[in-house]
């Protein structure tokens, strides 16, 4: 168990580290090239902030070239400087942007090297099999895929097992297990079968599968912007409708004391008043936040799930397979009768050693993680004696010994036909493991039963430290289990949850569910199974696992490509990391302000009224130096923020009081005391050429 998960968890770890390197040199001169693209007005107009910059660059692109038409002959110097400081500043923004979108079309180019045009086997209604393209295969068709084919498109097994590759999709280099029936039934187009054949019912009209839904979610296209962002972009809006008001009843003001305002000078008055840096960076953010989840292998269907997932108070997980692994294993050795341990241990090996159930391989992998050396190949030339419906036991026949194990029943059956006697506390344990919840094999040797092997639905590695940091963040979970409560206790109490709830119906999810929101609460819900499909859909963030059913991902808004419930954990923390990088983004942006209004504000009218040199206080070497220092703060502090709206602010699980302040402290603080700082520093500098 130890040793799938560790392949698992480097092919996922392998899997982000080729996602991490999509930031390249192709990216960056795509950005760059994209960053005049979007020059268009057309486009800039989904940027209200930014549109108004562009504006006033071509008002102050007009003083240049026709400087009669607006009274500034003589001024043309400091008009072309003001113009490239605010076409810099667009190009910026614009960068940061196709920068965010740059990401997402590179993993999408590099998944649609998944999507290939395959053949299929598809078969009629007489069971004939036609050679067709992928791209004919319409929803409803069954398809035969064998061993070395990739699976056409999406679809359910509907007959057969195979072990699938999921690599393509996922990133992950162990196969995967699919069957007919139950939850993990469901295939992926582009994914390949390594082993075996099954037939598949395919779920995807062509153009409709997962694969190109994750392609066209991951390029953008589409992207809509979150309730987070739309309220943030409305006070953007709302604010630079506001500094355009001011600025414009400057004119009249200054026309009274007998100064004289440039229509450059008020541009760059307006420019650097407005909030320009969170306006150019605020797409980023978002798209970024998309990104950052798709390459933890997840694929949200929204920004707005991605977002939701910051404020999350409940959590409601499924057990099977979600919690556990869903398939009973091997957990204790326990000796009835005069038997030791290692008497049971030793037996049970040898009834499993050719064995390949899960229960069977589990037997193993038990025996030799408590230390028993295991050499398959000194039984080669047993007897082995499969498990069926009718015996219910399976073992090997060796050097005339036979060893069994099966149900308690059948095994006390099968000695009592050889002459012997079970033990007289045999019942009593089997009872026990009964009661806990688990499943009791009996093991035996000819004639007589040495012990039990107690199998449980076994809680995946690090739930219970993955459950304590949801508990820090101030999340509230709860399993949902058709177990009965004594097993269901058991199973809470070992994972590490904050309640369960047994014996629970797809109704009772629901319920549950719709409670928590009740009392205004944002509910998020993992499941694989057809049954989870309705939860999933209430819920605010529904996270379904890559191996469950068609139905699940289909209600779902997410969709985990690698099932691993906890990676829901890493998802809260992006969303909350989404939050918090747009609320630090805006702190420092609005206090950037006071400090540009203090180196421009008195180089507008200290010629005229000299007592506003007491403003001055940063001494700025002169009017003009003042007004471009600020300008040019204000351009140079988008690029520098780019790398922190893409790879988001570090979230810590701190009370919310706590985070606010350190926000404010961090960002407000250093949002005023930062431009203060450069803007002189560039005042310095320019001093030189000026």
């Amino acid at each position: 168990m130890d040793r799938d998960h560790s392949i698992r968890t480097q092919g996922v770890e392998s899997s982000a580290k080729n996602k991490s390197s999509l930031l390249n040199g192709k990216i960056l001169r795509q950005a760059l090239i994209g960053s005049f693209i979007k020059l268009n007005p057309i486009m800039m107009m989904n940027n209200p902030v930014m549109f108004i910059v562009e504006i006033g660059t071509i008002l102050t692109l007009l003083t240049v070239f026709m400087p009669e038409l607006f009274g500034m002959e003589g001024h043309t110097g400091f008009n072309f400087a003001v113009f490239a400081i605010l076409l810099f500043t667009i190009l910026f923004a614009n960068f940061a942007e196709a920068l965010a979108e740059g990401r997402g079309k590179a993993q999408a180019e590099s998944l649609k090297k998944t999507k290939t045009d395959t053949k299929a086997r598809k078969l009629d209604d007489k069971g004939n099999i036609h050679i067709v393209s992928s791209t004919d295969l319409k929803k409803g068709d069954i398809v035969l895929v064998e061993a070395g084919d990739l699976v056409p498109s999406d679809g359910e097994i509907i007959e057969g097992l195979a072990s699938i590759d999921e690599s393509a999709i996922t990133g992950e280099s162990a196969p995967v297990i699919k069957e007919a029936g139950g939850d993990f039934s469901s295939v992926t187009g582009g994914t390949k079968v390594v082993s075996d054949s099954v037939k598949v019912r395919i779920s995807a009209n062509p153009g409709e599968s997962f694969l190109d839904q994750m392609i066209s979610l991951v390029e953008g296209a589409g992207r809509q912007k979150t309730p987070n962002e739309i309220a943030l972009n409305t006070l953007l809006v709302t604010l630079t409708a506001i500094f355009l008001i001011v600025v414009v009843t400057l004119v009249p003001i200054a026309n009274y004391v007998g100064v004289r305002l440039e229509i450059s000078t008020l541009i760059a008055l307006l420019v650097c008043l407005i909030p320009t840096t969170i306006g150019a960076l605020l797409s980023a953010i978002g798209i970024a936040g998309m990104d950052r989840v798709t390459r933890f292998n997840v694929l949200a269907m929204s920004g707005k799930a991605v977002e939701a997932a910051g404020d999350i108070h409940t959590m409601i997980l499924d057990k099977t397979g979600t919690i556990t692994f869903g398939n009973r294993m091997a957990a204790e050795f326990i000796p009835v009768g005069s038997r030791k341990e290692e008497d049971v241990r030793e037996a049970a090996v040898m009834a499993s050693i050719q064995d390949e159930t899960p229960e069977g391989r589990s037997v193993l992998e038990l025996a030799s993680e408590q230390g028993l050396q295991i050499d398959s190949s000194r039984y080669g030339e047993a007897e082995f004696i499969p498990f069926t419906a009718d015996t219910r036991m399976s073992g090997m026949n060796i050097k005339g010994e036979s060893y069994r194990k099966g149900s308690v029943d059948a095994v006390k059956r099968y000695v009592k036909e050889k002459g012997g006697q079970p033990p007289a506390d045999l019942d009593e344990q089997a009872d026990r493991i009964a009661r806990m919840g688990g499943t009791p094999l009996a093991v035996a040797i000819g004639k007589e039963i040495l012990g039990l092997i107690y199998l449980k639905d076994t809680v995946k590695p690090g739930m219970k430290e993955r459950f304590n940091q949801l508990r820090h963040m101030g999340i509230r979970t709860i399993m949902c289990t058709g177990d009965n409560p004594l097993t269901a206790s058991t199973i809470a109490k070992e994972a590490g949850v904050d309640d369960f709830i047994a014996e629970s119906t797809p109704e009772d999810k629901i319920r549950v569910i719709r409670e928590e929101q009740e009392q205004g609460k944002l509910v998020a819900m993992t499941g694989d199974g057809t049954n989870d499909a309705p939860a999933l859909a209430q819920a605010d963030v529904g996270l379904a696992m890559n191996s469950g059913t068609v139905a699940a991902k289909e209600a779902a808004n997410m969709v985990d490509l690698d099932s691993d419930p906890s990676k829901i954990i890493d998802v809260v923390g992006i969303g909350k990391q989404l939050l918090m990088t747009r609320g630090a983004l805006t702190t420092f942006s609005m206090a950037n302000d006071i400090a540009k209004y203090f180196a421009i504000i008195p180089a507008i009218f200290t010629l005229a009224i000299p007592q506003m040199e007491t403003l001055n206080f940063m001494g700025l070497h002169s009017p003009t130096s003042a007004i471009l220092s600020a300008l040019i703060f204000n351009a140079v502090i988008i690029p520098l923020l780019i790398p922190l709206a893409m790879k988001g602010v570090a979230y810590k699980p701190l009370p919310a009081v706590q985070l606010l302040r350190r926000n404010l402290l961090i960002y407000g603080f250093g949002g005023v005391i930062v431009p203060f700082v450069g803007i002189k520093i560039i005042d310095m500098i320019l001093e030189v050429f000026l």
